[in-house]
């Protein structure tokens, strides 16, 4: 069975197009195929940026269903497209905040999140309440590709820092944060769990399909 996993970060480099469904097909044994969506190199960090992908995913999504996929993952933590997508598809589509939110419940009652800008997506943040417990972004960071630059990642390691001393458990509101591998890295530097929105799709993915079968 095939999970479709929609990229809302356009780049050239198969490292980076292809490096969530790496993490998805490792950890759960899934065949996952990526859609990239175009004309978006800094991917979704804004509500025009939003605005803008909706109907893109909805198109992607719309051919991934028709090459044979059996559930959708869009890889975005405010979940754009996914009504929509919802809306005109026959298949399970998932988004990553609400997966990572979901998980991020199970783990911990003070929830913390590290955000890529501003403050949590709607989506996710509906689903946390009052549950989420604080919120931060890396300094000096305005959109997803800035995560790939030494200067953003340290800015991402101060900021989680700070989160993991007043919260249970530490919810990662970006998908680019999975790009750069940065909850594998951190996992052993701080004491509480550090859920990546990547890893959480996987997880309702696989339980879907496995139902599916």
């Amino acid at each position: 069975m095939v999970l479709a996993v929609i990229r809302v970060f356009t780049s050239k480099d198969p490292a980076v197009l292809t490096s969530h469904e790496e993490i998805i097909r490792h950890l759960y044994g899934i065949t996952v195929r990526t859609y990239c969506i175009p004309e978006q190199p800094y991917g979704i960090h804004d509500a025009a940026t939003e605005k803008v992908a909706v109907p893109k995913i909805a198109a992607a999504a719309t051919q991934a269903e028709a090459d044979g996929a059996e559930a959708i993952f869009i890889s975005c933590a405010a979940d754009p497209g996914v009504e929509a997508a919802r809306a005109i598809l026959h298949i399970p589509v998932l988004g990553a905040g609400t997966c990572a939110a979901a998980v991020a419940m199970t783990l911990g009652r003070k929830i913390g999140v590290l955000n890529l800008t501003g403050n949590t997506p709607a989506s996710p943040a509906a689903l946390l309440g009052e549950r989420l417990e604080m919120e931060l972004a890396p300094k000096g960071v305005e959109n997803t590709a800035d995560l790939l630059t030494t200067q953003g990642e340290e800015a991402a390691v101060h900021a989680l820092k700070r989160l993991a001393a007043k919260c249970d458990v530490v919810m990662l509101a970006c998908t680019g944060f999975a790009t750069i591998r940065f909850a594998e890295k951190m996992r052993p530097k701080v004491q509480i769990p550090i859920v990546d929105a990547v890893e959480a799709g996987g997880a309702m993915a696989q339980m879907i399909l496995r139902k599916m079968k």
